[in-house]
């Protein structure tokens, strides 16, 4: 499956050798081809068939005359940390993020530390369909290697001028922690423990062997749930396997859902810092009560984190993210970053008298209500249209798809980018509510099968 910055597939289907080898030097042709630098970025998960596609990726970037860096086992947001601090010409990550334990996939990041932008893909690509143009024998490229990575990202986490790291030192913060066996656990114990807290964590060993499905939703959490409660644990913190996601569970043991780690995150950075908030599409309207107690705007991009992170530039947004525990802080980097989104809601307990779980129950509640429906033969568009005559009070948003909102309420109807489908998502004051949004859009739908 090819997305906008990257690709994906089951080892040893669609995802073979000759795949992996043949995109990563065409990225990295690429990369030289923008003339900033000869270094590319280079870094894995955890996952099994990761020391594999690794040496792969890594011969195949010198093929094509790049200068590999290599961080090993790493996560996301440090590589992409690391493309800026070597002012290197790219980044290449090999993750498939939060799908099952068959799938990897090789994420490309451009010289600012973002995913390619879908002109930069596009352009990438064509290399693969034009023909590769490899180094000659005097001109291949070398390999270094940097282990100082993670600690270099843990420290800038820890720099942020209103993380208090002392204070939240002195509070002793009990907390627990599921890495799910992703490279999480290469990072996020040794950040709590350097931030004073008392870890109870579990699945830690780092060999991709995930233990439940690895996408940190609250149907998935019921063992960090159970460790909370039998800890006693003020926090419970789940990542998915390359660690740009970060998932909650409440001092009650209730997994808040993903939305809340953005809406928390907000609640901290807009008392230190005025400006708008820049979400998804398709997240929850709890990041725009977060924002609004602060008289803050948010603003919407389409769905996708280089989507998100090029309107935050552009907006001169001091926070933003996406509701499926993706937190960017444009001070750190624009990039999703778990390890942040840990100290961020360390400060707010820091700075917040109430428990996690209490502040979520002074907030307005929500259902979301997701769907997925096979792609029509017939155009969208008379959809879109049938939906803005059926609801013509609602504000239309066209930049993905079709959003429909009301001040409570909301539902999002947009082709998948990497499957043949058409998801359909919304959100209501109550479950029922949402549904009857949701079936709108599917009757729609179906008079165009």
């Amino acid at each position: 499956m090819i997305s906008v910055s990257g690709i994906r597939g089951r080892v040893g289907y669609g995802l073979s050798p000759e795949v992996v080898a043949r995109y990563a030097s065409a990225f990295g042709a690429w990369a030289l081809s923008q003339g900033k630098s000869k270094a590319v970025v280079l870094g894995r998960d955890s996952r099994v068939s990761g020391p594999l596609f690794h040496q792969i990726a890594r011969a195949s970037l010198e093929a094509a005359g790049a200068d590999v860096i290599d961080l090993g086992m790493t996560t996301t947001p440090t590589l992409q940390l690391a493309v800026e601090h070597h002012h290197a010409a790219g980044g290449l990550c090999i993750t498939a993020s939060h799908n099952p334990i068959e799938w990897n996939a090789l994420k490309f990041i451009g010289s600012a530390g973002l995913f390619l932008s879908a002109d930069e893909g596009r352009e990438m690509r064509a290399l693969v369909e034009s023909g590769i143009p490899y180094a000659t024998w005097d001109t291949l490229g070398k390999t270094h290697f940097d282990g100082d990575a993670i600690t270099r990202h843990i420290q800038q986490v820890l720099a942020l001028p209103f993380i208090n790291v002392e204070a939240i030192r002195a509070r002793g913060f009990r907390v627990a922690y599921d890495a799910c066996n992703g490279a999480g656990g290469a990072v996020i114990p040794h950040l709590l423990e350097l931030l004073g807290c008392e870890v109870h964590a579990i699945n830690l060993t780092a060999d991709g062997r995930f233990p439940r499905p690895p996408e940190p939703i609250a149907e998935n959490l019921k063992d960090l749930e159970k460790l909370v409660k039998d800890t006693g644990a003020q926090v419970g913190f789940a990542t998915d396997p390359d660690v740009d996601r970060l998932a909650l569970v409440s001092d009650t043991g209730e997994a808040i859902g993903e939305d809340y780690t953005l809406a928390l995150a907000c609640r901290v950075v807009l008392r230190h810092r005025k400006g708008h908030v820049v979400t998804n599409l398709s997240t929850s309207r709890v990041v725009d009560d977060a924002a609004g107690e602060f008289g803050q705007k948010v603003i919407r991009a389409p769905v996708g984190e280089v989507n998100v992170a090029l309107r935050m530039k552009k907006e001169h947004a001091v926070i933003g993210g996406e509701g499926n525990g993706g937190v960017i802080l444009p001070e750190l980097h624009l990039g999703r970053d778990a390890p942040l989104g840990v100290a961020l809601v360390l400060q707010l307990m820091l700075e917040d008298p109430r428990s996690i779980s209490q502040m979520v129950a002074a907030s307005p509640r929500y259902a979301i209500l997701k769907d997925k429906l096979d792609l029509p033969k017939a155009p969208l568009d008379a959809v879109y249209a049938a939906l803005r005559e059926a609801f013509p009070e609602a504000e239309a948003d066209t930049q993905d798809g079709l959003r429909l909102g009301w001040p409570d309420r909301w539902v999002h109807v947009r082709p998948s980018g990497t499957e043949p489908i058409v998801r359909v998502i919304a959100e209501a004051p109550t479950r029922d509510e949402a549904v009857q949004l949701v079936q709108r859009g599917r009757q729609l739908l179906a008079q165009l099968a």
